[in-house]
């Protein structure tokens, strides 16, 4: 059987407009991305914002996220203007136990956003630690970098002390290492390491890279380990180290363009402020406020190494508590170059024998 010849497209008529190219195909960015890039929310939350109609372009009020806009375009939320994108900046926070990773709770918890030094912009927390889990956690004002750093398929692999309670084995923690399933749940291979076991409990390094609702306390769980202490020590090439419990630590740009791949002009010009102390004790923790940066001699705040080599890493101890340095005497840092000592020699003239010469004249 035939196929009848294929017939071309009629011509369109005088006069009639074109059709109208669906959303993905028309240049600009969507607005909700445009939003989160400009610090207004992250993209979800600027979904729901723009679905509740509290946005506007070019006056016209919108209630889907599914438009392009450019930078011609008037784009307003709750009546006010949006500015221009603010510099993209990044803060590591070492968050305490007993606060929760939100902007508001409904059971009236004090937040990490509480706690957060009052001169800082408004950020958003780069993933979540749950209310009795501690460590590193990353702010940033730019809610499409919050978006892109959460995904899996950035790869970042994020470690955690880990206490159990229990005796772990090898045998016992291998099909964490190998993946499980719980509720029908698939949980991706964990790198899972038995540092130390203490009386009743046990250390452990766990190496995560998708970071699931309490991900690590139900796999634990699933081989008859009960977490009783949970301490995030990185995310990606970004670590906890020495930062004090409440205290914020900025990023410089030049870390940002290395490890972000940022450019030059979406990261902020000069360089970063020093590490900030929380402005508050936290909540039931006991403990005092981190003590404000020391100051030189002439005044100026004592500057910290930055970027993510000069946080270190996880200690090998119970708390975290600061190794010894290195020694870089003779031995550690020649190695093989180490001279031998020089046999002493009696200046006394050797009993029965012939006298050493004397200098040549």
């Amino acid at each position: 059987m035939t196929r009848p010849p294929h017939k071309p497209a009629a011509p369109a008529r005088p006069g009639a407009k074109a059709a109208a190219k669906p959303a993905e195909s028309r240049t600009g960015d969507r607005i909700a991305k445009v939003l989160a890039r400009s610090g207004v929310a992250s993209r979800r939350a600027a979904e729901a914002i723009i679905a509740e109609g509290r946005v506007t372009v070019n006056g016209e009020r919108i209630d889907s996220p599914a438009l392009n806009v450019t930078p011609r375009d008037k784009i307003a939320v709750d009546g006010k203007p949006l500015g221009a994108k603010e510099p993209t900046r990044v803060w590591l926070y070492h968050k305490p136990l007993g606060l929760v990773t939100s902007e508001r709770d409904e059971k009236g918890r004090a937040t990490v956003f509480d706690s957060l030094p009052e001169d800082m912009p408004r950020v958003m927390s780069v993933g979540r630690l749950d209310l009795n889990s501690e460590g590193l956690l990353l702010l940033t004002n730019d809610g499409e970098l919050k978006r892109r750093l959460e995904l899996p398929s950035t790869g970042w692999l994020r470690k955690y002390r880990v206490r159990v309670n229990g005796t772990p084995t090898e045998a016992l923690l291998a099909p964490l290492k190998q993946g499980i399933t719980i509720g029908g749940e698939r949980f991706q291979p964990m790198l899972v390491t038995i540092d130390r076991q203490q009386g009743a409990n046990a250390w452990l390094t766990v190496g995560i890279r998708e970071g699931r609702n309490r991900e690590i306390r139900r796999a634990m769980e699933s081989v008859g380990l009960s977490v009783n202490r949970l301490i995030r020590v990185s995310y990606g090439p970004f670590q906890l180290g020495n930062l004090e419990q409440g205290a914020v630590e900025e990023l410089r740009p030049r870390v940002l363009r290395d490890q972000l791949g940022l450019s030059a002009d979406e990261v902020p010009a000069g360089r970063a402020a020093p590490p900030a102390p929380s402005s508050a004790s936290p909540s039931g923790s006991g403990k005092p406020a981190a003590r404000p940066p020391r100051k030189t001699a002439d005044g100026k705040p004592e500057r910290r190494s930055w970027g993510s080599k000069s946080h270190g890493g996880a200690r090998s101890d119970d708390e975290l508590e600061t190794r010894k340095p290195r020694s870089w005497g003779s031995k550690s840092a020649r190695g093989s170059m180490e001279t031998k000592p020089t046999p002493r020699v009696s200046k006394d003239k050797p009993k029965g024998g012939t006298p050493r010469p004397g200098p040549k004249r």
